[in-house]
């Protein structure tokens, strides 16, 4: 017989080994990235409180590149300005650990629990290969915490506590404007209590960010937010958004804005159709993975390490037993197949190859699995039926204790057992239930390459 000790130091060594393994991949093979991204929020906040300089004028030396976010995103950042970059980047590390398993609880939680801390390691290690997830870590950038924020909110919703939402999406949509959508969400799904909430954290956290910097906040708002070439070329490869397909399309000249306004329309026509048929059937796992794939699409720009709003649409494939078409877009996903096109993305296969992950994400947002499986939905709601059953007769040798039939007491105390989970569908308790159903460049994939920014970009 086999000692479970033995069992677990044979894990441990085996997850240890992979994480090694994870690490010595995305240092190698893509690249490290060097933390750009975090020596740019550095930098800027560094000068603006040691040096008495502006949020906005900083670049990093040798390039263009500053800071793009809303000024409350630099207040939030202020306590980097206390400590050395060596030191920021390992908090940076650390919390970027904690977003992405705060992440894999929300969305698989469940059911990786029957393995234990390895079931978390696992995934936690699988989806560090992911290039949005790799990307996140090596840049330092903010996409993961932002996602725990929001999915906090999805949690909250999910099992019935609906009247705490809303903090976390208030909070995100300060610090960037792509999750702002999810109000929308919250709107679209008629959780007024929930919408409120949010919409006042992002504007509390906006006015304080106006009051400790009133000139970075006037900038922000009046020219910033609408200079995309702030950001980077629309045409660059990373840009795996409509507006990025559009630009690869029509350059060297500028796409069309009727276009991507027409095209970001019909997007959230899609997205508020899909995502109210996933809200009638209260399955807001798949509610708050179409509200992450329509923010990718519509924004101006989304670059690569923006996609992990994916990671909810894999969280419903898996859920929904499409276990094949999840592995290969995992695959796809970890490829970083879209820097093929890197210098030339003309051409027909330039067209589908260059905007691979804007194809994915268009795909996921029209057929992703929404709602309860029609085989295991639950017969009666509290929307379709809110009169109890007609009494049953008693056994004759024992009476349940309630107007329930047994086989549904059973079931009932088999699905709390089991816990609540992003997705589960509440009926109310009146009810019956059954089963509730530079200074350095950044490189990609060579030395020539950059995710998001580049301090020699290709002439547009």
């Amino acid at each position: 017989m086999r000692r479970p000790g033995g069992t677990d130091r044979r894990r441990l060594l085996f997850v240890l080994g992979l994480a090694v393994a994870v690490g010595v991949f995305t240092a190698t093979v893509p690249l490290l990235r060097d933390w750009f991204d975090l020596r740019v929020y550095y930098g800027a906040v560094d000068t603006w409180v040691h040096h008495g300089g502006r949020i906005y004028d900083y670049r990093v030396p040798g390039t263009t590149y500053g800071f793009t976010y809303p000024p409350f995103a630099a207040l939030g950042m202020l306590p980097m300005a206390l400590v050395g970059l060596r030191t920021a980047i390992a908090v940076g590390l650390l919390l970027n650990l904690a977003a992405l398993g705060a992440v894999v609880w929300v969305l698989v939680g469940p059911a990786l629990r029957r393995y234990g801390w390895f079931g978390f390691a696992l995934a936690g290690c699988l989806l560090a290969l992911l290039e949005p997830v790799r990307d996140t870590f090596s840049f330092g950038q903010v996409n993961l915490l932002l996602l725990a924020l929001v999915l906090s909110d999805a949690w909250l919703l999910s099992t019935g506590r609906g009247r705490r939402a809303g903090v976390g999406i208030g909070l995100a949509a300060a610090v960037k404007l792509t999750p702002a959508l999810f109000i929308g969400l919250l709107l679209l799904a008629r959780r007024w209590r929930a919408a409120g909430v949010a919409t006042a954290v992002a504007a509390a956290a906006t006015a304080l960010a106006a009051w400790a910097a009133p000139g970075a906040s006037h900038f922000y708002w009046t020219d910033a937010v609408w200079d995309t070439a702030r950001i980077g070329r629309l045409a660059y490869v990373s840009n795996q958004s409509l507006q990025g397909v559009l630009a690869r399309l029509a350059a060297p000249d500028e796409p069309s804005r009727a276009a991507w306004a027409t095209a970001a329309l019909l997007v959230l026509c899609v997205w508020a159709w899909r995502t109210s048929r996933a809200l009638a059937d209260e399955d807001w796992t798949a509610a708050f993975a179409l509200t992450g794939l329509a923010a990718c699409l519509v924004s101006p720009i989304t670059w690569v390490h923006h996609l992990v709003w994916l990671l909810p649409s894999f969280a419903v494939l898996l859920h929904r037993g499409r276990p094949r078409i999840a592995a290969a877009l995992y695959v796809v996903l970890c490829s970083s197949v879209v820097w093929l096109w890197f210098d030339d993305a003309s051409g027909l296969d330039g067209f589908l190859g260059s905007n691979t992950y804007t194809w994915i994400t268009l795909g996921l947002l029209l057929w992703l699995p929404v709602g309860q499986p029609r085989v295991g939905r639950v017969p009666l709601s509290r929307r379709a039926r809110a009169t109890p059953p007609a009494p049953r007769p008693a056994a004759p040798a024992m009476t349940v204790a309630s107007d329930q039939p047994a086989s549904s007491l059973s079931a009932g105390a088999a699905g709390r057992a089991a816990g609540p989970a992003v997705g589960t569908r509440r009926v109310s308790s009146s009810v019956p239930t059954g089963s509730t159903c530079p200074a350095a460049p950044k490189p990609q994939s060579s030395s020539e390459r950059a995710s998001s920014y580049t301090a020699n970009p290709p002439p547009s």
